[in-house]
């Protein structure tokens, strides 16, 4: 096991790369600023396919008993936000070890902050959730964006970044990459499963989420890069 003061130097991404990270993030918010504009006007065309899709999955639900208690342990305990917290708080722990100490706290506050973040929409917008007559799972709160897809898109999104930075070998990173695949997309559909959001409320959640790792991960390379620049003689 490798001693803090032995690890080995974490990998600076190319130029090339943070201009890509910077576009992607600017296209990301393009994308939720228009969609969180779209449910805030009760856009029609938006409001009837989430009707359409949300109907045909409760139908499926009510329908699949077994199933949807599987979903609940996925959505309630695998996939939850405070699972999700819980992995930023290990990643914490060891990126503290490890004496990355800004790095650590860099994570933590981007995690904080998404959750904050998505907390504010949600009371802006003050979206209602889906009603049925024979629900099978509840949730409080406002229903836009899922915090659910948030936080796991977050953290999913900053371990992956964090593998990179630390040389991941590729086996590692070709499963970690598809177990964050698999938890971001299938937390989303657990809860469009169990009836408690609407299907924008999902997808405001995964783009929200991806643009502010981008934001985050962008800020922190120009933020170390300029306190390498001043820090030279």
């Amino acid at each position: 096991m490798l001693s803090p003061r032995s690890a080995p130097p974490v990998r600076q991404a190319p130029s090339s790369s943070r201009v890509k990270l910077i576009r992607a993030g600017l296209a990301l918010s393009v994308a939720a600023i228009v969609l969180l504009v779209l449910v805030a006007l009760s856009w029609s065309p938006l409001i009837s396919f989430d009707r359409s899709i949300s109907t045909t999955w409760h139908r499926w639900a009510v329908d699949a008993p077994g199933l949807v208690r599987f979903n609940r342990i996925l959505s309630d305990w695998v996939w939850d936000p405070w699972t999700m917290r819980a992995l930023i708080a290990v990643a914490f722990c060891w990126l503290w070890w490890r004496r990355e100490r800004l790095l650590a706290v860099w994570i933590a506050v981007t995690s904080a902050t998404g959750t904050f973040l998505q907390q504010g929409v949600k009371a802006a917008v003050g979206r209602e959730r889906p009603q049925w007559p024979d629900p099978v799972d509840s949730a409080h709160y406002a229903a836009f964006p899922s915090g659910h897809a948030l936080t796991a898109t977050v953290t999913c999104g900053l371990l992956l970044w964090l593998l990179v930075r630390h040389g991941a070998g590729t086996r590692v990173w070709r499963w970690s990459l598809v177990a964050a695949v698999v938890s971001v997309i299938g937390v989303g559909l657990t809860r469009l499963f169990l009836g408690v959001h609407w299907p924008s409320d999902v997808l405001e959640g995964w783009l929200m989420g991806m643009a502010w790792v981008a934001f985050s991960i962008t800020a922190y390379d120009r933020f170390m890069r300029s306190r390498q620049g001043s820090d030279a003689p």
